[in-house]
């Protein structure tokens, strides 16, 4: 919980971002990578036909297993382009950057692109507050002790344990973010919902249709739970780090921007493995303050940006991998320490 006053410099002038943008685009760290956008998807376009091709190959049999593990890591590799592709990381304009994250978010991933961009949006522009950030919105885990204080039905037992059962919840959460596709299609977040529905059926048609038809029910079925449950651990291994256990905002807390996004992110080191593995979320606090920067340039922006925070004494986080989970679970045990002195 932030607790510290910002300076009287933070709570009157917006220059301190203005200066660090100046610095970052003087760099040229928001131009434009084609290339390695170009050498990125096409990567993992690749990668994803040759998952395609060896499940047709390999037909009715227990080895589909190894396929569809491969599958869960070419589907995170996926949502972190559809996460590309919404911050105009890839394209400067909106209509190719909505035609690519409809292509891999709906058809190819089973998600909305739009329902999912338009929580995002509001994640960046609040995260960790509690009341606005819908990353951290009280559901069956829960974020702050006041949550927890105000938690009812199965939100109580699950809060007690919440630090146990996150990474087996986060199996669920391939299926949990198609779940709430269909259900946000009735919803404003979707500005086209008849296309959308009906790219998400095509998804799913294909996508049951292709196993039901190569596999027996049994393996298809043990092909959805591997696929799925590696590929929603994956998904939360890669967002988990970014913010979970950093300061939350309360209402009425009043931050500069550059302040909100660098006390409330985290920085994972490790590397280009990591690198590679976080699709450049690991520079969340960059990624924060410069969200249309394409993931190359943020390792550069890192330095300027960490450098720059020292200057002005704004605590600047970066962690290991591991560390960094290790933080979150610690977080979730801690909030939920209320649910369980409550017992």
């Amino acid at each position: 919980m932030l607790t510290k006053t910002p300076t009287a410099r933070a709570r009157g002038k917006g220059s301190d971002f203005a200066e660090l943008s100046r610095r970052i685009t003087a760099e040229g760290l928001l131009r434009r990578r084609p290339l390695y956008y170009t050498l990125r998807l096409g990567t993992v376009g690749l990668t994803l036909a040759g998952g395609v091709a060896a499940f047709l190959v390999l037909g009715d049999s227990w080895s589909q297993l190894f396929v569809a593990a491969a599958l869960a890591v070419v589907f995170g590799q996926l949502a972190l382009a559809a996460h590309d592709l919404a911050h105009r990381q890839v394209f400067s304009r909106r209509r190719p950057s909505e035609a690519g994250g409809l292509l891999v978010a709906d058809v190819l991933l089973g998600m909305s692109y739009g329902w999912w961009m338009n929580k995002h949006t509001r994640h960046h522009a609040n995260p960790n507050h509690e009341q606005k950030d819908p990353d951290v919105a009280p559901d069956l885990l829960v974020w702050s002790r006041r949550q927890a204080s105000r938690a009812q039905g199965p939100a109580r037992f699950i809060g007690r344990h919440q630090a146990v059962l996150f990474l087996p919840m986060l199996t669920l959460e391939g299926l949990n973010l198609s779940f709430s596709s269909f259900k946000a299609l009735r919803g404003p977040a979707v500005k086209r919902p008849i296309l959308e529905g009906v790219l998400l059926v095509a998804h799913f048609a294909v996508y049951f249709g292709g196993l039901f038809t190569v596999l027996s029910p049994g393996k298809a079925l043990a092909f959805v739970a591997v696929h799925q449950g590696l590929f929603g651990i994956y998904l939360g291994s890669v967002f988990a780090p970014n913010h979970k256990g950093m300061p939350m905002i309360e209402e009425g807390r009043q931050l500069d921007f550059l302040r909100r996004q660098v006390l409330t992110s985290r920085n994972v080191t490790g590397g280009v493995f990591v690198d590679l593995f976080m699709g450049g979320l690991n520079h969340q606090i960059e990624h924060h303050l410069f969200p249309s920067m394409p993931t190359p340039a943020l390792g550069r922006a890192q330095v300027i940006t960490e450098r720059y925070c020292a200057e002005l004494g704004i605590p600047y986080c970066r962690t290991g991998l591991f560390a960094s989970y290790a933080t979150a679970l610690r977080h979730l045990r801690s909030v939920g320490e209320p649910l369980r002195e409550a017992r």
